[in-house]
């Protein structure tokens, strides 16, 4: 399985990283707007997007991928580790 997570913290980009592995997960973090964005996502089989720290450019340009790919977006307002965890323990089987 592999996840797209849009915002967070930069500093918890390896946390991340390392739970994701942990669920057997490949992930690609984005905590910053990057110029080709949209292009570097991929196909992944879920978007989780942290809405408390991630700008609603960023928040549209996840979901217009996720919408063209037919892919589920999950919503979290905090950033948290722990709040990765339940997300992945809710998908990955």
């Amino acid at each position: 399985m592999s996840v797209v997570i849009v915002g967070g913290h930069d500093r918890m980009v390896c946390q991340y990283m390392k739970i994701c592995k942990s669920y057997k997960c490949k992930a690609k973090v984005f905590t910053q707007m990057s110029a080709s964005m949209d292009k570097q996502m991929g196909s992944p089989d879920l978007f989780i997007l942290f809405t408390n720290t991630v700008s609603h450019k960023m928040v549209k340009t996840a979901v217009e991928e996720a919408k063209k790919k037919n892919i589920d977006v999950v919503r979290c307002h905090t950033s948290s580790g722990s709040a990765l965890e339940s997300i992945l323990k809710d998908y990955v089987a």
